[in-house]
C-alpha cells in the first residue's frame, strides 16, 4: 500500500510539472529567462562566497579556490595523521569488499559491496566524463597528475568520514538505517564536550546535503543528460521532425519515473539497482575507452610522458604551473567529493559491527571515480588530440569527449550516450538517498516528510530536464562543495577517536580476533 501511495504521488507529479514544463518550453524561453534572471545574482553571490580565491586576499597568493585548499588539505592532513591506511588498509579493503568478513546477522541493511556500489554511483557522473575534457583543455595534459594525487589523499578522508559514519549510525526499530555528517557531528562533538558547535554544524551540513541533492544530484545530471541522449535519438528518428526534437522534457519524465519506481524502496531497493548498474556502466565506460586507447597504443608512452612534464612545466597553459594545478585539484575535488562527508550516508547502512571495516571500504571510491575513470577519461582526450582550449561548460567536454570516441570506431558516441545516462541515473537516485535522510533529519522522521521530500525531488528532475538554468546549477554545485566547510572542521576534532579505532582494529586483524566469516560458526 505504502509503494502504491508513494508512486500514485509520482505520477501525480509527473503530469504537473510535465505540463509546466511543457508551457516554459513553448513561450520561447520566458519562463526561464525569468528564473535566470531572478536566480542569476543569488547565484553569483553564494557561489563568490563559497568559491572565493585566495588572491583575494593578497596578490602574493595563487588564484586557488579556497574550498579546493580545504578538502585537499584535510586529505593530505589525515592521511600523514593516519599513516596513510589509504596505501596500508587497500589490500584489507579488497577483503572486505569480497564479502570475506560479511556476516549476516551484522546489524545494518545491505553489504559492504551494496554500499560501495551506491557511493560509487554517487560520485561516477558527468563530471568523470566531461569536466575531465575541459579540465585537460584548458589545464593541459598535467592536470592529470595533480588529479591523480588529490585522489589519493582523498581516499583518507572518504576512510574517516565513512568510518565516524558507522560508528554514530542509528538504526530503529524497523531495522532503518539513518548515519551521516549530521549523525557524528552532534553526537561525536557532544561526546567532547561541544554540544552547541556539533548541532550547528550539522544542520549546515543537511541543508548544504539538501541542496546538493536538488541541483547536483538531480537537475545538473538530468539537465545534461537528456540533452544528450535527446540530440543523439532526435537525429537517428527525422531530426527536426523527431517527437524528440527540442523537447527534452519528454526524457525527464521518463527518467523521473524511473528514479521514482527505484527511491519507492529505499536503501535496499537503491543499492539492489546500483549493485548491477554500477559494473555495468563502469565496464561499458571503460572497455570503450580501452578500445580508444589501444587504438593509439603507440603513442601511450607519449601521453604519459605528457602528463607528467605538463604538471610541473605548465608550457602553453594559461597561468603556467598554477593553471595546471588549479584545474587538476579543481576537476579531482568535485569529482570524489572526498571530505564531503555524503558518502557516509550511504556507507552508514553498510552490515557490520566494525566501523572501520567500512571506512576502509569507502577509500576505495576515489580510488575508482579519479585515480581510474578520471585517468582513463584523460588518456582518451590526449591521445586523440581532442583538446580545445576554448571550451568551457559540461556540454561542451561531452562533445570533445564524444569526438575523442568517434576517432575510433564512428559509432561510439552511442556508447557514451548511453554510458551518460547511466551515470546520470546512478548519482540522481544515490542523491535522492543523501538528501531524502538530510531532510527526515532536519523535519522528523515521518510518512509526510518522506512523501514531501520524494515528490519534491522527482518534480525537480522533470523541471531540470526543460530548462536551461545555469545560475541554479552554479549554486547548487557551491552548496554541494560548501559542506566540506562543517564536515572537514568535524573530522579533525574527531580525528583522534577515529585513529584509535584505526589501531584498534588493524592490531585485531594481525591477532586473528576479527576472522573472516565462516556460516555455521
Amino acid at each position: 500500500m505504502k509503494r502504491l501511495l508513494a508512486f500514485a504521488a509520482l505520477v501525480s507529479a509527473t503530469i504537473t510539472v510535465m505540463s509546466q514544463s511543457a508551457i516554459a518550453q513553448d513561450t520561447d524561453g520566458t519562463f526561464v529567462d525569468a528564473v535566470n534572471d531572478f536566480m542569476a545574482p543569488i547565484s553569483e553571490f553564494v557561489s563568490g562566497v563559497i568559491f572565493f580565491e585566495l588572491s583575494v586576499i593578497s596578490d602574493m597568493l595563487p588564484p586557488i579556490p579556497f574550498i579546493v585548499l580545504w578538502l585537499l588539505g584535510g586529505g593530505i592532513f589525515f592521511s600523514f595523521y593516519m599513516g596513510f591506511p589509504n596505501i596500508r588498509g587497500f589490500r584489507q579493503s579488497i577483503k572486505i569488499v569480497k564479502g570475506t568478513y560479511d556476516d549476516p546477522t551484522d546489524p545494518g541493511e545491505v553489504t559492504h559491496f551494496q554500499a560501495l556500489t551506491a557511493a560509487v554511483s554517487g560520485t561516477v557522473g558527468l563530471g568523470n566524463i566531461a569536466g575531465v575534457a575541459i579540465a585537460i583543455s584548458i589545464g593541459g595534459p598535467g592536470a592529470t597528475f595533480w588529479m591523480i594525487l588529490a585522489g589519493l589523499f582523498g581516499m583518507t578522508s572518504k576512510f574517516v568520514e565513512c568510518t565516524l559514519g558507522v560508528k554514530y549510525r542509528e538504526i530503529d526499530e524497523n531495522g532503518e538505517v539513518s548515519g551521516g555528517p549530521m549523525y557524528y557531528l552532534t553526537k561525536g562533538l557532544a561526546a567532547r564536550g561541544l554540544p552547541n558547535l556539533g548541532k550547528v554544524l550539522a544542520v549546515v551540513a543537511a541543508i548544504f546535503i539538501i541542496g546538493g541533492a536538488y541541483g547536483a544530484g538531480a537537475m545538473f545530471q538530468v539537465n545534461q543528460s537528456s540533452i544528450q541522449f535527446t540530440n543523439e535519438l532526435a537525429a537517428l528518428t527525422g531530426g527536426e521532425n523527431s517527437l524528440l526534437f527540442g523537447r527534452p522534457w519528454i526524457f525527464g519524465v521518463i527518467f523521473a519515473t524511473a528514479v521514482g519506481l527505484v527511491i519507492i524502496g529505499g536503501i535496499r531497493q537503491i543499492t539492489h539497482v546500483t549493485e548491477f548498474l554500477v559494473p555495468i556502466m563502469a565496464v561499458t565506460y571503460i572497455t570503450a575507452s580501452l578500445v580508444v586507447i589501444f587504438g593509439h597504443i603507440g603513442d601511450i608512452p607519449w601521453a604519459f610522458g605528457q602528463i607528467f612534464s605538463g604538471a610541473f612545466t605548465g608550457d602553453g597553459v594559461a597561468g603556467g604551473i598554477i593553471g595546471v594545478l588549479i584545474q587538476g585539484l579543481r576537476r579531482a575535488t568535485f569529482s570524489n567529493e572526498a571530505g564531503l562527508g555524503s558518502a557516509s550516508i550511504a556507507h552508514s547502512a553498510a552490515k557490520t559491527r566494525e566501523p572501520v571495516s567500512e571506512g576502509l571500504v569507502a577509500l576505495l571510491e576515489p580510488f575508482i571515480d579519479t585515480v581510474v575513470i578520471c585517468t582513463i577519461t584523460a588518456l582518451v582526450i590526449i591521445l586523440t588530440g581532442s583538446v580545445d582550449p576554448s571550451a568551457s561548460g559540461t556540454l561542451a567536454g561531452i562533445a570533445l569527449t564524444s569526438k575523442a570516441f568517434a576517432t575510433v570506431i564512428y559509432w561510439f558516441p552511442y556508447i557514451l550516450t548511453v554510458a551518460v545516462v547511466m551515470f546520470a541515473f546512478s548519482t540522481s537516485i544515490t542523491w535522492f538517498y543523501y538528501g531524502q535522510r538530510s531532510f527526515l533529519w532536519l523535519f522528523g522522521h515521518n510518512k509526510s516528510a518522506d512523501l514531501a521530500f520524494k515528490v519534491s525531488y522527482l518534480m525537480v528532475l522533470i523541471v531540470g530536464s526543460a530548462m536551461s538554468l545555469a545560475p541554479v546549477m552554479d549554486m547548487a554545485d557551491a552548496l554541494l562543495l560548501a559542506i566540506g566547510f562543517p564536515n572537514i572542521l568535524g573530522l579533525f576534532l574527531l580525528r583522534k577517536e577515529v585513529k584509535a579505532m584505526m589501531i584498534d582494529y588493524f592490531a585485531r586483524i594481525k591477532s586473528g580476533e576479527i576472522k573472516p566469516y565462516v556460516a555455521g560458526e
